[in-house]
């Protein structure tokens, strides 16, 4: 499998922990959103939407949208389940992988901001404002849907893990204060300690720039 991603991205990084945990061999083709590279012909002949990631099967065939790309893997690779096989727990789970596919990242990703800077002409501080709000409304609802056990849904890493870590991420990104989300920051940091997490995160991906 060949995965097309950008070591900051959010949706990719989902995609490489979900990989990682069901111990998938990928390999990696950076496509760098600073440089544009996601509007070139070749890779919009890969993903016409040209959004990160992409995933490109041993066939040929090619799954876009990390959503779809993550039922995917967890139907085709039943090991190591993302999801229990209780319907209600499932619909749980799926609240929070929702909430953040749905709800949260679509208003914060990389051309949403871009574009309110750009074409609309706001201010970075107004900018900063809006990534600020949404954050802010979609964690206060995640922080009360938390559950005990360590992990997001409970004492096992599941996909609400693997949704929730990277949002993260792109919040401390922002300089987003988490004080006030003490449970989300305990899953973060616990899962930030598997091997599956440490391999995924932006930090060690061979695409990320050379300080």
């Amino acid at each position: 499998m060949e995965l097309f991603s950008y070591f900051r991205s959010t949706a990719a990084y989902r995609v490489r922990i979900a990989l990682n945990l069901k111990k998938i061999d990928y390999r990696l083709t950076s496509v760098n959103l600073l440089k544009n590279e996601q509007k070139s012909d070749e890779y919009h002949a890969i993903n016409p939407m040209g959004l990160i990631p992409a995933l490109r099967l041993d066939d040929g065939t090619v799954l876009t949208q990390s959503t779809a790309i993550l039922e995917w893997l967890e139907e085709t690779f039943t090991d190591n389940p993302l999801l229990p096989a209780d319907p209600l727990q499932r619909a749980r789970i799926r609240a929070i992988t929702n909430s953040i596919a749905c709800d949260i990242h679509p208003l914060n990703n990389l051309r949403v901001l871009r574009y309110l800077t750009g074409e609309l002409g706001l201010s970075e501080d107004t900018k900063q404002t809006w990534y600020n709000h949404w954050i802010q409304l979609g964690f206060d609802a995640l922080e009360k849907q938390m559950v005990p056990g360590g992990y997001a849904a409970g004492d096992s890493i599941s996909m609400a893990d693997v949704y929730l870590v990277p949002q993260v991420f792109n919040a401390f990104r922002f300089d987003m204060a988490m004080d006030a989300y003490p449970k989300i920051m305990a899953v973060y940091r616990r899962c930030n300690e598997h091997a599956a997490f440490i391999k995924a995160h932006p930090d060690n991906q061979e695409d990320k720039p050379v300080a």
